[in-house]
């Protein structure tokens, strides 16, 4: 194990690297504090960890209830006993991601400097700071190289960086509904959300908790704008159509304009969206993971081409989209598997169809689900990994 020290809080644990982290951006973050969950067993020769990576409003609650909302884990019909990520088999890790507001280290941790949370002076980062982080984690248990990186969005932004900036830790990638940078509509769409933040009177320069307060109605509509991007039109109009909500509250105890009365289905959906995400997100989190994802060019950040950054690569490459996602398009994905393609790298990919947009990758997918399991059975075989591991 590398030096450092690990605390239990809540039911995630949380390692410390006493020595920090240097930043893209030259600031020096120490301590760095990287809460994360495990499921499975690693093995004695520490050859099957699947490292998982979240998205944007993900956090480390894979599989056990999120301790906040009590709501099951993001993934946990894709992770465990018999499942596609087949914990039987596999040591799964998960980690809240650098900037994030589980456990992390990010705007609220304490600034060692000031000896105060860092709030929205907490620094700049990129994706490469991300994985640079949870890299200090898998250091921490001695591993090598990671039998697979998997994730979906923002995740898989993460998967991609990780091939590029350690392909000899990665013995197997799946990045799903994701691109090799982030296009010019998602930047659009994250500046819109982020300034709904600013506009709420309780942002206070983003030191609303020295106030005491919070900018939830900015946070909540940054929510409802993003949850939009997530689903597919054929999905809103399958779910809501345009169906009034009944017994919905008058306008006038919402503050709304009589002209508001009733609401619609999907409006009441968004809103419920909104409310319930304040309660465990931070707004000064989001600004700074959003602007990571708004940063993210994977061939820029390598001054290449971005088949020239996987032209050694021996890693085992899966891609994986959904027909109906507009946030992340087949278009971006076939880029980059063109990509890796003319860089020789082993390939496949493959187009789900679904009228269920870009949240696909975590819903009942049946096909998905059997890429998954196929994927991570065909690599483990050619790996040579055994068919389970169990404590004790």
């Amino acid at each position: 194990m590398s030096r450092g020290k690990e605390v239990t809080r809540l039911s995630h644990q949380i390692y410390t690297h006493e020595e920090g982290l240097e930043l893209q951006c030259g600031q020096m973050l120490a301590p760095l504090d990287i809460a994360y969950q495990t499921y499975g067993t690693l093995s004695p020769d520490r050859d099957n960890a699947i490292l998982i990576c979240h998205a944007l409003t993900g956090d480390q609650y894979v599989v056990d209830p999120h301790p906040i909302t009590n709501k099951p884990g993001w993934w946990a019909r894709m992770v465990g006993p018999g499942l596609p990520i087949d914990t039987n088999r596999f040591f799964v890790i998960c980690s809240n991601v650098l900037g994030g507001c589980m456990g992390s280290t990010g705007p609220l941790s304490i600034c060692r400097e000031t000896g105060q949370p860092w709030d929205n002076d907490f620094p700049a980062i990129t994706m490469h700071d991300i994985t640079a982080a949870q890299a200090k984690l898998i250091d921490h248990f001695n591993i090598k190289r990671l039998f697979a990186v998997i994730g979906g969005s923002m995740g898989g932004m993460q998967v991609l960086s990780w091939a590029a900036n350690y392909p000899e830790r990665v013995f197997a990638a799946m990045p799903i509904a994701t691109a090799p940078y982030q296009s010019a509509q998602n930047i659009a769409f994250n500046e819109v959300s982020r300034q709904a933040i600013f506009a709420d009177p309780e942002w206070h320069g983003g030191k609303y908790r020295v106030h005491n307060t919070l900018p939830a109605r900015g946070l909540g509509v940054a929510r409802m704008m993003a949850h939009i991007t997530y689903l597919s039109e054929e999905a809103l109009t399958r779910k809501f159509g345009r169906r009034m909500r009944q017994n919905s509250v008058p306008a006038k105890e919402n503050d709304l304009p009589l002209l508001f009365d009733g609401m619609f289905e999907v409006e009441s959906y968004l809103r419920h969206q909104g409310s319930s995400f304040v309660k465990r997100f931070d707004a000064n989190s989001y600004l700074t993971i959003s602007r990571a994802m708004d940063y993210f060019d994977l061939a820029a950040d390598h001054n290449a081409d971005l088949a020239e950054i996987f032209r050694w690569s021996s890693t085992r490459f899966c891609v994986i989209s959904f027909s109906s996602d507009w946030l992340f398009s087949t278009m971006q994905s076939r880029q980059l598997v063109r990509a890796l393609n003319r860089a020789g790298a082993n390939v496949s990919f493959v187009e789900i169809e679904t009228d269920r947009g870009h949240d696909a990758f975590l819903l009942e997918e049946p096909d998905f689900d059997r890429t998954m399991r196929g994927f991570l059975r065909g690599a483990a075989a050619h790996a040579g990994l055994k068919e389970t591991y169990h404590a004790g």
